[in-house]
C-alpha cells in the first residue's frame, strides 16, 4: 500500500508505477500520466481509468480506488456501475423539448396524416417550449408550469389547456422512458392557476328559415360558391367538402374517407353520405374545376383553404360562419321534420349511444337520411318550409 510518493511521481521516467492493491500509474514520456485501477471480479480480470495525473492527485485516486475496491468486496463491478451511473445523470438531464419531439414521434399514428399539420405539437411549440425547452425534464415542476401558463391562463383559455394537456402527455412519456418527473405537475400547476374564466361562444349559425335566401345569393358557379352551397346541402363540415374527390363519389352516394372525418385515428369510419338531386347538380357543376381528383382544388396548390368559405361570409357583413349551416340543418330537423333522434344526428356524422350499443346497431340509416337530405336540398333551394316526414 502506499508505495508512491507525490515527489517520486514529478520526476518519474515514463513507464508503470503501483502504489498497491490494484492502483497503477502509467507515466507518459511528455510528463502527464493516468491512473488505472485493477481489479479481479467473479474470476475476471479488468481494468477501469481513473483519469489523468493533472485532474487527479495521488490522493484522489486513492480514494476513487479505495470506493471500487469496496464495491468488488460486495460483488458489484465497478466498470458496470459508473456506466449505470452516467447512463442515469445522462437520463436526468433530457431537456423537454427533446422528450417533447419523442413523444410527438410516438403518437404519430394517432394523428390525421401522421401530425402533419403541426396541430398537436403547436400549443407546446409556441407556448410551452420558448421558456421550458431547455431546461431538463426532471427539474420542472407545478411553479415552472404556473408561470409559463399564466399569460394565457384566462384570455387564451382553449389554448392555455391544450398546451396543458399536451405536457400532461410529455411527462407521462417521461415517466414510461423511466426518466425522474413528476406526473401530477401540470395538475398541481392547474390548482394553482385556479379556475379558468372561460366563456363558451358557440359558432353563429343562420337560422334554417333564412338559409333559402342565403343560398340563392351563390347561384354565380365559383368555387367558392360551389363548395359552401354543397356544404349546406350535405351537412357536412369544410374538411370533408375542400377534400373531396371524383373517386369518392358512386351513383348518388360519397363515401368520405375516415382520415376526412373528425375523430381519432382508429375511431374515424368512412361516412357513407345520401346525394340530394341538388348535391349531385352542384357536383356536376365543379368538374371542371377539378385537379389531380380533388373536386375543389386551390389556384396553386393541393385544395382550397379552410378560410374560404368564412371570408366570403365575413365580406358579406354576416355574423354566421361556414360551420354554423350544420346547426341550421339540425335545427330544421327538430322543428319541421318528424326524424329519430338517431336518424337526425346520423345527418351530421354525430357519434351516439355507447360503443356497446353502436357495435350491435349496424346501421348508419343511409335510405333514412336520403329522405331528410332530399328535403333540406329542396327546402334551402325554394325555402318551402313544409313539414317532412319520414313515413
Amino acid at each position: 500500500m502506499h508505495k508512491l510518493s507525490a515527489v517520486f511521481i514529478k520526476s518519474a521516467a515514463p513507464g508503470k508505477y503501483e502504489d498497491g492493491q490494484g492502483l497503477r500509474l502509467i507515466k507518459r514520456k511528455d510528463g502527464g500520466g493516468q491512473w488505472v485501477f485493477r481489479y479481479t471480479i467473479f474470476g475476471r480480470r479488468r481494468e477501469m481509468g481513473l483519469g489523468g495525473l493533472a485532474s487527479v492527485s495521488l490522493k484522489d485516486a486513492r480514494e476513487i480506488a479505495a470506493e471500487y475496491r469496496r464495491l468488488v468486496a460486495r460483488g458489484i463491478d465497478p466498470i458496470k456501475d459508473r456506466v449505470r451511473q452516467r447512463l442515469e445523470a445522462a437520463r436526468d438531464l433530457n431537456i423537454l423539448r427533446d422528450v417533447a419531439l419523442d413523444a410527438f414521434e410516438s403518437r404519430k399514428a394517432e394523428l390525421k396524416d401522421d401530425g402533419k399539420a403541426g396541430r398537436w405539437f403547436s400549443p407546446l411549440e409556441l407556448h410551452i417550449l420558448p421558456k421550458l425547452g431547455q431546461v431538463p425534464i426532471a427539474d420542472i415542476d407545478q411553479r415552472d408550469i404556473r408561470d409559463v401558463l399564466s399569460p394565457i391562463w384566462h384570455s387564451k383559455t382553449a389554448t392555455a389547456k391544450k398546451a396543458a394537456d399536451r405536457l400532461n402527455i410529455v411527462l407521462h412519456h417521461a415517466a414510461a422512458l423511466g426518466l425522474d418527473v413528476d406526473i401530477q405537475a401540470v395538475s398541481k400547476a392547474k390548482a394553482l392557476l385556479g379556475r379558468q374564466r372561460h366563456t363558451v361562444h358557440s359558432i353563429p349559425a343562420m337560422p334554417w328559415q333564412e338559409v333559402p335566401s342565403f343560398y340563392s345569393s351563390l347561384e354565380t358557379p365559383t368555387l367558392t360558391h360551389l363548395a359552401l352551397r354543397l356544404l349546406i346541402v350535405t351537412g357536412l363540415r369544410s374538411g370533408p367538402i375542400r377534400f373531396m374527390r371524383l373517386d369518392e363519389v358512386t351513383d348518388d352516394v360519397w363515401t368520405v374517407p375516415a382520415a376526412n372525418m373528425k375523430a381519432r385515428v382508429g375511431a374515424a369510419r368512412p361516412f357513407r353520405v345520401p346525394l340530394s338531386r341538388e348535391a349531385l347538380r352542384i357536383i356536376d357543376l365543379a368538374r371542371p374545376f377539378a385537379r389531380d381528383g380533388h373536386l375543389f382544388p386551390s389556384a396553386r396548390k393541393g385544395v382550397i383553404s379552410d378560410a374560404t368559405m368564412s371570408r366570403l361570409m365575413e365580406r358579406r357583413g354576416l355574423k354566421a360562419r361556414p360551420h354554423g349551416f350544420r346547426s341550421s340543418l339540425r335545427t330544421w330537423l327538430a322543428e319541421a321534420t318528424d326524424a329519430p333522434h338517431e336518424v337526425a344526428e346520423a345527418m351530421l356524422a354525430h357519434v351516439t349511444d355507447s360503443k356497446v350499443v353502436r357495435t350491435y346497431r349496424q346501421t348508419d340509416y343511409l335510405d333514412q337520411r336520403r329522405v331528410f337530405a332530399e328535403a333540406w336540398s329542396d327546402h334551402v333551394t325554394d325555402g318551402s318550409g313544409k313539414m317532412v316526414k319520414l313515413a
